[in-house]
């Protein structure tokens, strides 16, 4: 094993109705927990989405609406799944910008308290494309030299993704082993997203701006002065649920800013009237 392990890796795939972050929903998750003692132990579920599943995307991933009629549904998983990753940092592939934005929506849709912007992320399609510009199929062959058998079902794919992992780090000398490094040498683009969708982000001054549309580049503290309406749109519009939720904490901080100097402002006042009639 190549990498360097403080906690246990989870590297993890999804299947799901569709590729929208807001309207579709898991329907398979597959996880292989790496422990930094080296051993493996898998987690794969089966999930009623509630939702149908389309014909085409059936096709792809072989999962079909019969396959899922009587599995448990992501809140009667929940418990389990809370416990299989409470301790555990996750890498998958094109998980950036799909797995993991899905899973954050599905773990707040059903009220779980874990906050997956505590761990780091490491995104092998990412380094992948940073080295060799392929895809898994392709990733898995250059690496690993095999053929990948039962490609687009949730643990296969997941296992190649770890395979692959591994074997980045060992034939790229400047990729460090330590998963800190990894998920920072992995991350898509030169800005700092703040959600995992991507429309909010951290720009050099670490501030929080807007990532896309026509306010992208400024900082939600100015477009709330110049067009105060636009946060509450964003937040009634059909955006992702933990975009909405980080959108909420970062208004409610400029607005308990602006309190707090207000108060102070107010506090020099008095002082200063006090002072006066002294």
């Amino acid at each position: 094993m190549n990498i360097s392990l403080k906690k246990s890796l989870a590297i993890f795939d999804i299947e799901a109705t569709g590729l929208s972050i807001t309207n579709d929903r898991i329907v398979e998750i597959a996880i292989v927990k790496i422990s930094p003692d080296g051993s493996r132990t898998d987690f794969l579920k089966r999930v009623n989405p509630q939702i149908p599943i389309p014909k085409e995307v059936s096709e792809i991933h072989g999962i079909y609406q019969e396959d899922i009629a009587d599995a448990p549904t992501m809140e009667a998983i929940l418990p389990e799944l809370e416990a299989f990753i409470e301790n555990a940092d996750f890498a998958g592939y094109n998980s950036n910008k799909f797995d993991l934005p899905m899973l954050a929506e599905e773990l707040l849709r059903v009220g779980s308290k874990i906050d997956l912007t505590e761990k780091l992320h490491i995104d092998v399609q990412n380094i992948f494309h940073k080295m060799e510009q392929r895809t898994l199929i392709a990733a898995y062959s250059f690496y690993c030299q095999k053929d990948l058998k039962n490609a687009h079902t949730a643990l296969a794919d997941a296992e190649a993704t770890w395979e692959v992992l591994d074997a980045q780090i060992e034939k790229y000398d400047e990729l460090e082993s330590d998963v800190e490094s990894l998920a920072e040498f992995s991350k898509y683009g030169n800005v700092s997203r703040l959600d995992f969708a991507g429309r909010l982000a951290i720009d050099e001054n670490k501030e929080v701006i807007y990532n896309f549309g026509k306010q992208k580049g400024r900082t939600v503290a100015e477009v709330m002065e110049t067009e105060p309406g636009y946060s509450g749109w964003l937040l009634n519009a059909d955006f992702p649920l933990y975009t909405k939720q980080c959108l909420r904490k970062e208004v409610k901080r400029i607005k308990d800013s602006k309190i707090e100097k207000s108060s102070g402002n107010f506090d020099d006042k008095l002082d200063a009237l006090k002072n006066k009639f002294k």
